[in-house]
């Protein structure tokens, strides 16, 4: 799903994008060419500025240093034989800081993939970041579903909490 395609697919999420949004929310992938992976950013914008942006180097370091403090708290050394732990580790620590709002290039990508392929019933019940914030913008979910969705949006992540507020904005419901 990179750079080849990505037209494609920002097509389609410009499609989803509810009508008085269109012009408003952009898509944008920067991949860096002399990075190692040559991966970068995944940038949502918002009348041109950055509201998220996915920066795969800045994830990558807080995964690892997520790594090393649950190594610490629990008392555990590294041992690079014991490659199941080493794994285990490493995807508690991307969930971990994912949950805070540090996510990669490959995170928007594999939540996008999703998206795009789940009905916008599951995608508005999601605990993804970017799918739930994706699917507060889609022309699928109506004012009386973005009503329904007041009070619970309140524990909400605070990029879920901007799209929404944006959203019922532009649409003119008070919330």
């Amino acid at each position: 799903m990179y750079s080849p395609k990505w037209s494609k697919v920002k097509k389609q999420l410009k499609s989803f994008t509810c009508d008085s949004l269109k012009d408003r929310i952009d898509f944008h992938i920067i991949n860096y060419r002399k990075a190692h992976d040559q991966l970068g950013r995944a940038v949502i914008a918002v009348d041109k500025k950055e509201i998220l942006s996915m920066c795969t180097i800045t994830a990558e370091r807080a995964v690892y240093r997520k790594e090393w403090d649950i190594r610490a708290k629990q008392n555990i050394e590294y041992d690079i034989n014991n490659y199941k732990q080493n794994l285990e580790i490493g995807i508690h620590a991307h969930e971990m800081i994912k949950t805070e709002g540090i996510m990669a290039q490959y995170d928007f990508f594999d939540a996008v993939e999703e998206y795009l392929s789940s009905p916008i019933e599951k995608s508005i019940k999601s605990t993804d970041i970017i799918i739930k914030l994706l699917s507060l913008i889609d022309r699928r979910v109506g004012k009386r579903t973005l009503q329904k969705l007041n009070e619970s949006i309140e524990t909400e992540h605070e990029s879920i909490r901007y799209f929404f507020k944006l959203r019922c904005d532009a649409e003119g419901i008070s919330n």
